[in-house]
């Protein structure tokens, strides 16, 4: 019997950078649009920068002229959808924080509370030299407690609010360069935790992997808290592929890769950890370029290698390439048995994006071939099935003025069968825990409660006390 697909996902990314999900009329033409090329699901961006396309959320609206007014496009956008059989995902800019040419104008904007003129209360990620823009855009800090709390209820309060089917989290990572997370108060929780003095040169392999942790912390603390509200919403990261892959299953090659080593993302681990239900890879290349073909087919088999639960799927470029080659990328990609996405609604082919022809010249054409005998979107494709990670436990540790960076030991029948280690909030969780009794041990404490067969369990805090050690929290020892 041939061997069962990763992903039967079908999807297109809808962007807020431009026509598609301003008015309302944008928006029904944007499902009609999509349910003619055959997709199954929509990327819908929801959180820009630190703003939301959507009335309610904890984020204030986007400000944009060209925005109808009082208008909500995550609720028609769910409805109109869903009618028409299709999921509905809503993608993040998690870091997202501000661009200096059109900033959020709302008075209430993290940028305007939090940003580069807020001195102490800023929550940006900086340089060395204290800069803060990447081209013109601002990174919240994922190693500032404070601006973690904010990205995660921005992401939470989604879910909670839409019938959405769940989050991608996008800029889920540092800039581009290695050389960031130089806030004085990141630097100052690094030595906390570390014991270390001065300030670390870029290239340092434990300020690295020190910040690399804070990324995956990060996507670990909106995993357990979605799966907390919600346990059947898809959470999903949309993960970078920078440069040649790694053979399969290499693990080594990969740390040596850009991902890895200079945006700081470990996008396996999360896979393994049962933190990502879905991976869906910025596989962006253009075929005529160098190796870039084989590129795309190696990312793809790497991901699928080294995916445990997760299920996979390819995203490729379609602003970059004709429909041809879009057509050849998303065949090969879905005969590998991973899913398919195209970036994006707005700009489908290499000719709008040079504005050489119309987002419905451009939407017909790959239509044309995507839909052809063998093509990716000829024969219709439900995606219907449920995440594998529905079940965990989180909680956090308090009391202490260094509550992150304390390892965190799950253990059953007394032998320890996962390990992680708390954020800058003491925030700790596993989702890759089978249901049943599990003990937790931080810092001297420890709480037993078992882990449900669907949901995440919330442990009350545990109070760490560096000073002398304390008994362990009583109640169920």
């Amino acid at each position: 019997m041939p061997t069962p697909p990763i992903s039967t996902l079908r999807g297109l990314w809808v962007d807020a950078f431009g026509p598609g999900l301003k008015t309302r009329a944008q928006v029904a033409q944007v499902v009609e649009e999509a349910a003619a090329l055959g997709v199954n699901t929509l990327f819908v961006q929801a959180i820009r920068r630190g703003d939301c396309l959507c009335l309610h959320s904890s984020l204030p609206p986007v400000t944009d002229a060209d925005f109808e007014k009082n208008f909500d496009p995550l609720t028609i956008v769910t409805r109109l959808a869903h009618a028409r059989g299709m999921r509905v995902i809503a993608w993040v800019s998690v870091t997202g924080a501000v661009n200096a040419k059109v900033p959020n104008k709302n008075p209430l904007h993290v940028a305007r509370l939090h940003g580069p003129n807020a001195g102490a209360a800023s929550w940006l990620s900086r340089r060395p030299d204290g800069s803060w823009q990447e081209g013109l855009d601002g990174w919240l800090d994922p190693a500032i407690p404070a601006a973690a709390d904010f990205m995660v209820e921005g992401v939470v309060s989604l879910v909670r609010n839409y019938p959405v089917d769940g989050i991608q989290l996008d800029r889920i990572r540092y800039p581009d360069g290695g050389g960031w997370g130089y806030d004085p108060k990141t630097l100052a929780r690094y030595r906390a935790e570390t014991g270390t003095r001065g300030t670390p040169a870029p290239s340092d392999p434990r300020w690295q992997d020190w910040k690399r942790e804070q990324v995956t912390a990060l996507v670990r603390r909106v995993a357990l808290e979605v799966k907390a509200l919600r346990p059947t919403a898809w959470v999903s990261a949309a993960t970078i592929t920078y440069g040649p892959p790694p053979a399969p299953g290499d693990l080594a090659a990969f740390h040596k890769t850009r991902t890895y080593a200079d945006v700081l993302q470990d996008w396996p681990t999360w896979m393994r950890d049962g933190l990502l239900d879905l991976n869906v890879l910025m596989n962006y290349k253009r075929d005529a370029v160098g190796d870039q073909g084989s590129w795309l087919d190696g990312w793809n088999a790497f991901a699928a290698s080294v995916r445990g639960n997760a299920e996979v799927a390819g995203g490729t470029a379609l602003y970059l390439n004709s429909p041809a080659v879009t057509a050849s990328q998303a065949t090969r990609t879905v005969a590998s048995g991973l899913g398919w996405v195209g970036y994006s609604y707005r700009t489908p082919t290499l000719d709008v994006y040079g504005t050489r022809q119309t987002t419905g010249e451009g939407l017909s054409a790959i239509r044309t071939v995507l839909k052809a005998p063998g093509g990716a979107l000829a024969t219709p494709m439900s995606w219907t099935g449920q995440p594998r990670n529905m079940h965990g436990l989180l909680g956090r540790v308090v009391g202490t003025a260094t509550p992150g960076g304390r390892t965190v030991e799950a253990l059953r029948d007394g032998q320890v069968i996962a390990r992680t280690v708390t954020d800058g909030g003491g925030h700790y969780g596993f989702l890759n825990l089978a249901p049943g009794p599990v003990e937790v041990r931080v810092s001297g404490q420890r709480w037993a409660e078992p882990v449900p067969e669907v949901g995440v369990i919330r442990y009350p805090d545990l109070l760490v006390r560096d000073v002398a050690p304390v008994p362990a929290a009583s109640g169920k020892p």
